[in-house]
């Protein structure tokens, strides 16, 4: 276990000496950016008999805040991109001939992705602070920590975009082939789990998907017009993320450790 810390740097190494992380930490606010704008062109907004939270609203601030949580996806991407990588390019080999004990290897890839997710993460939060507070501000609001939850929300965002580096991490050691495991993880993300986390009637479902105890997690239940969600409690949501993350470390050691990989 001595070895963890310098394979954990030498993880991060190889993912931050290429151009990759940069351009998928641009995208990703560019996409926290169109969220936020969404949120604002919408609000107040009348739609199915409801009515979405003013600008000037705490309820405003809460969803705006937690829409850093979709950035999700893109740690998501860099997750399987850190674990194909060195398949695609054959990298895996030299790793396991300079470390043989593969568990560690990949103990530290969960850890290095653990590392970045909360990055992007806090990347996304400080974002976040210089758009929202200016933006509720100029709407005649006042921005509260305490009313909005900024603070449980922020806590929530940070987890979820960690784990979701680790799930990624599981899904590439699983399919090894870099394309199908980013198509994997958009048509998981923005797919399957919009469904079932967007309309309320299938929340029985989308509850128990990440996102959904991500949503949980942050304790989002304001209504958007589309009805008040039924997640979780906070608790249950947490426990859900942290069994997912367990699950995808599980499958990233069992289908890497006893693979052939000649």
């Amino acid at each position: 276990m001595s070895h963890i810390p310098g394979l954990v740097r030498a993880e991060l190494r190889k993912l931050f000496t290429t151009r990759l992380w940069w351009i998928m930490l641009i995208v990703t606010l560019l996409l926290v950016g169109v969220s936020l704008g969404a949120l604002m062109a919408f609000a107040g907004v009348n739609q199915n008999g409801g009515a979405a939270p003013a600008l000037d609203t705490p309820q405003w601030t809460e969803l705006a805040w937690a829409s850093g949580s979709g950035a999700g996806i893109f740690v998501m991407i860099l997750g399987v991109v850190m674990m194909t990588s060195e398949f695609r390019y054959q990298t895996i080999t030299g790793t396991f001939l300079v470390t043989p004990r593969r568990g560690l290897v990949i103990l530290a890839k969960l850890l290095a992705g653990l590392i970045v997710g909360a990055l992007f993460g806090l990347a996304v939060l400080i974002f976040q602070a210089v758009t929202v507070i200016p933006a509720v501000t100029i709407a005649g609001g006042e921005f509260s920590l305490s009313a909005s939850r900024v603070p449980q929300i922020s806590i929530g965002i940070l987890a979820t975009l960690a784990l979701y580096a680790l799930f990624g991490i599981g899904l590439g050691a699983l399919v090894r082939n870099q394309i199908a495991g980013i198509v994997a993880a958009v048509v998981w993300s923005y797919v399957i789990e919009s469904i079932f986390t967007a309309i309320p009637a299938l929340h029985g479902v989308g509850k128990w998907l990440p996102a959904g105890a991500a949503q949980a997690l942050m304790s989002i239940d304001v209504d958007t017009g589309l009805g008040r969600p039924e997640w979780l409690p906070a608790w249950a949501g947490a426990l859900v993320l942290v069994a997912y993350g367990l699950l995808f470390a599980a499958v990233a050691t069992a289908t890497t450790v006893r693979r052939d990989i000649t």
